[in-house]
């Protein structure tokens, strides 16, 4: 059955029908871009009420599947600004020799007063490289490990340290610190400008800063992290 399509709605290819033969079904990546034209095409008010329809007829789907749609919506929605900005993560990168912490005299005793052994305390110099529109933009910090415990360390040098900082930095210290380093969100955007990278407001920084430090240690480093402390050990 052939539908118009006055507002230029991707073609998309269903990979089935459901269960009762009612409606197509369409890949997890194809019900986002369906749920995400519901809202991003621009309809002019007297039409409002005919879109839902049209689109549903379009792609031959019913209510449950526009349900299912903002469900995955829901479930990648804090990647969407991520997607938009196509921020993408790169390799990682071992920058400095693993250095064995000397760990200040506390009293490490259990429950019952019986002394015990900390365990060994390392910093190490890392990098991950991370892409925001194909742009390559480099993320530097010293990783803190004790036993099964890590802290990070961001640097303040590169443009993704600068937000990262801006984002963590307190209130107070924005109002007290004058100094030339402290970035604004004027500042950070002129730099993305520079870099061919479009401007973001806060919500998208903040989204941005999340994702960095959900996505600095991945598996493989981790990997390689445990190398690196058994031959020390």
């Amino acid at each position: 059955m052939t539908h118009n399509n006055p507002y230029n709605l991707l073609p998309l290819k269903p990979i089935g029908r459901n269960e009762t033969n009612t409606a197509n079904t369409y890949s997890p990546q194809d019900m986002l871009k369906i749920y995400e034209q519901q809202f991003l095409t621009e309809v002019p008010e007297d039409k409002l009420t005919e879109f839902l329809p049209m689109l549903k007829g379009f792609y031959d789907i019913d209510d449950h599947t526009l349900d299912i749609c903002a469900v995955i919506f829901d479930a990648v929605g804090d990647a969407c600004i991520i997607y938009n900005h196509k921020v993408q993560i790169g390799d990682y990168q071992i920058v400095g020799e693993l250095v064995k912490e000397e760990l200040a005299d506390e009293d490490y005793s259990d429950s019952e007063g019986e002394e015990q052994q900390p365990a060994q305390a390392y910093t190490l110099e890392c990098k991950r490289i991370f892409f925001i529109n194909d742009v390559q933009m480099p993320y530097q910090f010293n990783l803190f490990i004790q036993g099964d415990g890590y802290s990070i360390l961001t640097r303040k040098d590169s443009l993704l340290e600068k937000i990262y900082w801006f984002v963590n930095d307190s209130f107070e210290e924005h109002l007290l610190d004058d100094s030339e380093d402290l970035e604004s969100l004027e500042s950070i955007n002129e730099q993305l400008a520079s870099l061919g990278v479009r401007e973001m407001d806060l919500t998208t920084i903040h989204e941005l800063v999340n994702f960095i430090e959900d996505s600095l240690i991945d598996d493989e480093m981790a990997d390689a992290l445990n190398e690196l402390i058994d031959a020390a050990e």
